[in-house]
């Protein structure tokens, strides 16, 4: 089915049943009022290629299953204050929108389903709605940074799917440290709609180790706080709690025992720092809970998603 209409009418494919192909290549169509494009529940054997497309109103696509690809390559699609893009419970291979233009007007995405999604961040509108959006892969590979903007248009607000989603994309093509970007993300927003003790909580957990996903942050803390300790203790021997008891003082060994809470080297009982020492002693104490608390949480966090 091959067409290179020039319509002020709008088109209208709903419900159809096309064995083969769709041609809307370079079709111009305008209906500022309505659907430029009404193939909802179209059934298209092979590809829909709307490649060159210049739409002025609703393209809508809702309920669409092409067995192929369906192409908005190079396309142009308005609808300034409505929907210009609309492919909820949408199924196909592929999804390209290569060289289009910036879509101008709202792109819905509910429940659509691809393999694959061609599409530069830079096509997307202001709004969207990607709840239920389902894919394998985007191209073209971007980093996450470059992705997760999208996210944060959608006019439903934090979908956690659509993370989960995109994260599961960077998996799937082994860049783990993308997908932990994403999902480092996602905590981050959901935490804005916690009550604020459970905000303070996660800050805490973001600063110690970025929610379980930058481990290596939880290491450096201990590291710094090892070495602090050290140095203070080493220059400043405290006193033994019971003079001719114990073990030789070790700055490094007292330290790891304030800082560890489950393992005991013997060494916090036998001393006791006084004055600023002694507060010293007791940052270091806390900080190791801390520490431990948010790594604990935060290997909880990474078991279960796996």
């Amino acid at each position: 089915m091959g067409t290179r209409p020039r319509d002020t009418g709008g088109i209208s494919l709903s419900t159809a049943h096309v064995e083969g192909a769709v041609d809307l290549e370079d079709a111009q169509v305008k209906n500022a009022n309505g659907d430029a494009l009404d193939a909802a529940r179209l059934t298209v054997g092979t590809v829909l290629n709307a490649g060159g497309l210049t739409a002025e109103g609703r393209v809508r696509l809702t309920g669409a299953k092409v067995a192929g690809w369906i192409s908005f390559i190079e396309a142009k699609l308005s609808n300034p204050g409505g929907v210009a893009l609309g492919i909820s419970s949408c199924e196909a291979t592929q999804l390209t929108l290569r060289d289009a233009q910036p879509v101008s007007g709202d792109v819905k995405m509910h429940y659509a389903s691809f393999k694959v999604i061609e599409a530069a961040p830079q096509v997307w509108p202001a709004t969207v709605r990607l709840e239920g959006l389902t894919y394998e892969a985007l191209t073209p590979r971007l980093p996450a940074a470059d992705r997760l903007v999208l996210l944060q248009r959608d006019a439903d607000g934090f979908v956690p799917h659509s993370y989960e989603q995109l994260a599961a994309s960077y998996r799937r093509v082994g860049d783990d440290a993308d997908a932990r970007t994403v999902q480092l993300a996602e905590q981050r927003r959901r935490r804005v709609a916690l009550p604020w003790y459970a905000r303070l909580w996660g800050y805490l957990q973001d600063a110690t180790l970025g929610y379980g996903f930058r481990p290596t942050r939880a290491g450096g803390r201990l590291l710094a706080l090892l070495l602090l300790g050290s140095v203070a203790y080493g220059m400043h021997h405290p006193p033994p709690a019971e003079h001719g008891k114990g073990p030789e003082f070790n700055a490094l060994i007292y330290t790891l025992d304030l800082l560890l809470p489950i393992i005991n080297f013997g060494q916090q009982s036998a001393f006791t720092p006084t004055g600023v020492y002694q507060w010293l002693s007791y940052l270091l104490i806390a900080a190791g809970w801390v520490l431990a608390t948010t790594v604990a949480a935060g290997i909880t966090r990474t078991l279960s998603r796996q």
